[in-house]
């Protein structure tokens, strides 16, 4: 299989969407505050792993 440039697109779209929709999308509307929990510590657990973010003072603190 070859790579080609034009697939890259396709590729993010690939994996944007299941993170956004099995990550994201729990983390704001779920009723259910463990999941809500649980959804914001995997999404803080990726944003910790992707080049380029600095992680902001306070947010993922525990009191």
């Amino acid at each position: 299989m070859f790579w080609i440039p034009g697939s890259l697109p396709a590729l993010m779209l690939a994996v944007f969407v299941p993170v956004f929709v099995g990550v994201v999308l729990p983390a704001i509307w779920s009723a259910q505050p463990a999941r809500r929990r649980a959804a914001a510590a995997v999404l803080a657990q990726i944003l910790a792993v992707m080049p380029g973010t600095r992680r902001t003072p306070g947010v993922d603190d525990e009191a």
